[in-house]
């Protein structure tokens, strides 16, 4: 299977090539949030932490909208700005996880308006609970998402010299790899000449026949 990286074009010079940690923390820190939003409203009634209804692995409209959308937008965008080596492919990751944070952050007040269910309330007997509950299921979570997809962008659009370097023996090796190649390609087609070439076999007699001169005498006069 293609890398998706190999899609991009790497030309100005290797300026699309970048080492894999440059996104690394971010897509990390991204992916493991947009795990949680994905899975809480499911798992979280288990703890009795959740929002109505307050049921384990109950699916509604609203929660696959609001919750289970954005949650995996994030995973995909924090898994591309972890893997790639790719500066575009990161870049886009980075998007993805910034339209998921700011969904999370925006989609509560537009539930009703878009129609998209009933988001349900907070299952809790105090205040501060109701307040973590919001933060940790929509507003903060999405928050959080948005800091690190942003910070993540910002690394990405900078060019260091360790970019630069890295570029640079991304390149040699390729070089290198094309060269083994193709001697591997020309040992090949060596070997390939060398087989169709006919060898007598052992022991066959040749067909050619050779002229023997008649023998003289001398004879005394």
């Amino acid at each position: 299977m293609m890398n998706v990286d190999e899609k991009v074009s790497t030309g100005h010079g290797g300026r699309i090539r970048i080492p894999r940690s440059r996104g690394a923390l971010g897509g990390l820190a991204v992916l493991l949030l947009g795990i949680w939003g994905a899975l809480i409203p499911f798992v979280g009634p288990i703890f009795d932490f959740a929002y109505t209804p307050d049921e384990p692995w109950v699916w509604t409209t609203a929660r696959g909208w609001l919750q289970v959308l954005p949650g995996g937008v994030a995973i995909v965008g924090g898994l591309l700005m972890l893997m790639s080596r790719n500066r575009l492919v990161a870049s886009f990751g980075g998007w993805l996880s910034v339209a998921a944070g700011v969904w999370f952050v925006i989609g509560p007040f537009l539930a009703e308006l878009l129609r998209l269910g009933d988001i349900g309330v907070p299952v809790a007997s105090s205040d501060l609970k109701r307040a973590l509950l919001e933060l940790t299921f929509f507003y903060g979570l999405g928050a959080l998402i948005l800091f690190f997809a942003a910070s993540s962008l910002g690394r990405l659009s900078v060019r260091s010299t360790r970019d630069i370097a890295f570029a640079e023996r991304t390149r040699a090796i390729g070089a290198d790899q094309r060269v083994v190649v193709e001697k591997r390609d020309v040992v090949e087609k060596r070997g390939v000449v060398e087989d169709k070439k006919v060898v007598p076999a052992a022991g066959a007699q040749s067909t050619t026949r050779r002229l023997r001169l008649p023998k003289f005498r001398n004879r005394a006069v």
